[in-house]
């Protein structure tokens, strides 16, 4: 049986794209970004997710950015916003696991409404349930992101130091730089 969840709405709900862009610009981080609604709604997380339930990142909510960034990978000029360099670290699809829980199932609008976001995401290097808990409304807000205890964990493993290239291109961040440089 290959049945897709079911939204609130009693529609289907199919799995949607996720992109994590490592972005060397005023500071090192890494910009977690969902499809939702035709849009990218991203979280500037510094440390990156991490694939051990133990661990809580830290996860500022960004604006949300035009679906065509999810496959964005170059240098962005200085005096832009965001100026520096951008890596596709991960990318792959996601399903909202807050929509598979029956009659109490959210949709992803609503579940960021709530500030609470669980997803299954399939990723070439991240995998498994991740839930991002909003801790604080102000002018810039806060979330965790938490890998969830599942199949998937692994305390053991840090891909965010040891997995460095792009899924998209092979390269490191100074390849990339270098190679604007030739242009």
């Amino acid at each position: 049986m290959n049945a897709r969840p079911k939204t609130h709405h009693g529609k289907r709900e199919s799995s949607s794209r996720f992109v994590i862009q490592q972005h060397a610009a005023s500071s090192l981080h890494y910009d977690f970004r969902l499809e939702i609604d035709g849009v990218l709604v991203s979280w500037a997380v510094p440390r990156g997710l991490s694939t051990d339930p133990s661990v809580k990142r830290l996860a500022i909510r960004t604006e949300d950015h035009p679906l065509a960034y999810i496959d964005f990978e170059g240098v962005i000029p200085q005096g832009e916003y965001g100026a520096g360099t951008v890596l596709v670290w991960d990318s792959g699809t996601y399903r909202n696991l807050r929509a598979e829980k029956g009659r109490a199932s959210v949709g992803m609008r609503e579940a960021l409404d709530d500030g609470l976001v669980e997803v299954w995401l399939d990723g070439a290097k991240l995998a498994g349930g991740y839930a991002l808990k909003r801790t604080d409304r102000g002018a810039r807000e806060r979330w965790l992101a938490i890998k969830m205890r599942d199949a998937r964990a692994d305390a053991r493993r840090n891909p965010v130091s040891t997995e460095t290239e792009s899924v998209k291109t092979g390269r490191n961040l100074d390849r990339i730089a270098a190679d604007a440089g030739d242009d």
